[in-house]
């Protein structure tokens, strides 16, 4: 038996301590693979969506590695707000993501982003390294460069950096938020936002579960069970 607090990432343990306030109840319609896959993911994208891009009608997202756990749920989700979406993607994952509602979709391993996809509102960086300050290229002017991609030291843009070139940059983090779950669960059960799972995979296979996410080759999300 494990008690610990839950990190605002997320955690793995039997048992956690948890704010009321960050719970939601899953609808009967949504199987619990489904709602286990949902919470840190869905909610990092949608307020970035919400709150740091503030993404409207007739705005023009750029979400990098669109078919990550992450990726795959803002594209739908800026859908659902009126958005033209475009993604960065490998070729295999193309029409998985025109299936979720992506409008233009972009091969990765053989396309440079920037020569194709100018005059962006905001864009969503889960990669980091060099993405970030290339991504600040194909914004328009006041656009906004979100990152969610944890890179630590090792980021290469400031918000004086962005400032300078009249473009703005976030880095976002995530906040626990039953209401905000329970309307991502809302839109799960009314069928509006489809949540991708890759694989399930025992706990006994977690690290296994991390090296395969940390491969960057999964599509949406991995769900360990008991």
């Amino acid at each position: 038996m494990v008690h610990r607090p839950v990190a605002d990432r997320g955690g793995q343990a039997e048992y956690v301590v948890v704010a009321v306030d960050a719970l939601a109840a899953k609808p009967a319609g949504v199987d619990h693979v489904t709602a286990a896959a949902l919470p840190v993911a869905g909610l990092t994208a949608w307020q970035a969506l919400t709150d740091a891009a503030r993404i409207r009608a007739g705005d023009r997202i750029l979400v990098h590695a669109a078919a990550s756990g992450v990726g795959h749920l803002a594209v739908q989700l800026a859908k659902y707000r009126g958005a033209h979406v475009t993604g960065t993607a490998g070729a295999a994952n193309h029409g998985f993501l025109h299936a979720l509602g992506a409008d233009q979709l972009v091969d990765h391993r053989t396309t440079d982003f920037t020569t194709v996809v100018p005059g962006m509102h905001a864009v969503l960086d889960m990669v980091g390294g060099d993405y970030g300050p290339r991504s600040l290229d194909v914004l328009r002017p006041n656009g906004i460069l979100v990152s969610i991609s944890g890179s630590g030291s090792e980021r290469l843009v400031t918000p004086e950096v962005a400032e300078a070139r009249g473009l703005r940059y976030t880095e976002f983090p995530m906040r626990p938020s039953g209401a905000g779950l329970a309307a991502l669960l809302d839109l799960v059960a009314a069928g509006t936002l489809r949540v991708s799972v890759a694989d399930t995979m025992p706990w006994t296979e977690a690290a296994e579960a991390h090296r395969r996410i940390e491969s960057g080759r999964t599509r949406g999300k991995l769900v360990l069970t008991h």
